[in-house]
């Protein structure tokens, strides 16, 4: 979402770092493009003006021109500034004093409360609680049977009295039957409208009164861009929202939004979802400091490693790591292996939450995204046979797995041959008994 904010902010950083002092007019050219960025990004422009001012006063002040580093001074500045404009910290869903924590979402259609209803539920499981997901969306059709059919998905039950009942009474009878159930958790998906209006918030103050909510959370699309300001501005002034959730920001938005929201209304963005499938997507809890460690080109390896520990089967990666050790690494584990690796994410957004790597990805030097999916096309043309034992495939075979898969003999013989390669690399290293891995961008290298 933030990719091209990114490029812009490092490109001037860059820029700044070769010069061994900085002049006012340095900085001044500087703040001009961190402003121009921002805007392109699609951020609030009273935001935009507050936040260039603030970076202005310090960065031409004694706190830089003092500094060994007055280019890494500057940038301290921004990152600093930028976390200040996200809210500082990260804050945590509230916690009921006496069961259950009631979160209720609400939003526009589209914005994915459904969904995103199921993977806090998820989530929260995951983290010991027990859940209880109540259907009170009437009026859209197929949204009860969504949300029933989630819950059956991931093992968590839902609560609905069909389209008939009255949101109200749903909502206070399913709390009632979360309390008679020792569910701690409730999540109230409530009913969205294509646009704001007067009977969407009569319903949900009238649902704020039954059910008397800890959290409510607004669920908006991060790709409406200024006009999830204008939403979360107009939902917080009717119903006090305690936090958003953001979706879809793997998508191409340009994240001005997120930049623009807490300082407009107030309200802290909660998390950051992904995906529009359960499978395919994740839910976030946002913190600041690492989205903007992530914009400014530093990384995010705490909230990757949350992410492995999350979507990754710890049986199979320990099974992985054996193979790995004793060199007996084959096809059928690195398709499992891509397999896993894709719970995480696209490959950009991983490669992105790495140090330098993002930057190393868009310059063409890791493997990208449509090298990843030809390779486990041409990897799902063979049997199991084939994958477990490389060797035996052949001429008449390789014909059949490239045509299987769509792509050439050629290609199909340059993975293979590279995955040779990159077993003797792997035997190599199992097999020096410190149990230290090879490079993980040889390995992608290797398999181009």
């Amino acid at each position: 979402m933030f990719e091209s904010l990114s490029d812009r902010l490092q490109a001037v950083f860059q820029k700044l770092g070769g010069k061994g002092r900085l002049s006012e007019e340095d900085v001044r050219e500087a703040m001009k493009q961190v402003r121009l960025a921002l805007l392109e990004a699609d951020v609030n422009l009273q935001v935009v003006r507050e936040f260039v001012a603030k970076v202005s006063e310090r960065a031409v002040g004694e706190e830089v021109s003092r500094s060994l580093t007055p280019s890494q001074q500057v940038i301290k500045i921004v990152r600093d500034e930028l976390i200040a404009l996200l809210g500082d910290a990260e804050v945590p869903l509230a916690d009921a004093k006496l069961p259950p924590t009631v979160i209720m979402l609400v939003g526009l259609q589209g914005a994915g409360k459904t969904t995103h209803a199921a993977k806090l539920a998820l989530q929260l499981r995951k983290k010991g609680k027990r859940p209880l997901m109540i259907a009170a969306d009437v009026y859209r059709p197929a949204a009860i049977t969504q949300l029933e059919s989630l819950g059956k998905q991931i093992n968590i039950p839902v609560y609905s009295e069909g389209s008939a009942a009255k949101p109200t009474d749903i909502v206070r009878n399913g709390i009632h039957h979360a309390r008679q159930e020792h569910c701690n958790v409730v999540i109230i998906d409530t009913a969205g409208r294509l646009q704001i209006d007067e009977l969407l918030m009569n319903e949900l103050h009238q649902i704020v009164e039954v059910a008397n909510p800890d959290e409510r959370l607004l669920v908006v699309d991060a790709m409406i861009g200024q006009e999830a300001v204008r939403v979360a501005d107009e939902f917080n002034k009717r119903v006090a929202l305690s936090g958003i959730i953001f979706t879809k920001v793997d998508g191409d938005a340009r994240g001005g939004a997120a930049l623009s929201v807490r300082s407009v209304t107030g309200v802290p963005i909660k998390f950051l979802g992904t995906g529009e499938k359960i499978e395919s997507g994740t839910l976030e809890v946002f913190h600041p400091e690492r989205l903007v460690s992530r914009i400014l080109g530093m990384g995010d390896v705490l909230s990757l490693i949350e992410r492995a520990e999350q979507s990754i089967d710890k049986d199979e990666a320990a099974r992985m790591q054996k193979k790995l050790a004793k060199g007996s690494f084959d096809l059928e584990d690195f398709l499992s292996s891509m397999k896993q690796m894709r719970k995480l994410g696209p490959i950009n957004q991983i490669l992105g939450m790495l140090p330098g790597m993002g930057q190393m990805a868009k310059a063409g030097e890791l493997v990208n995204e449509k090298e990843l999916r030809r390779v486990e096309a041409i990897i799902l043309a063979m049997t199991p046979g084939e994958r477990r034992n490389p060797d035996i495939i052949k001429g008449s075979r390789r014909e059949r797995i490239a045509k299987g898969s769509g792509t050439s003999v050629q290609q199909v013989s340059a993975l293979l041959k590279n995955f040779q390669q990159m077993q003797r690399v792997m035997k190599q290293f199992g097999g020096n008994g410190k149990g230290r891995m090879p490079d993980p961008r040889d390995i992608m290298r290797r398999l181009r």
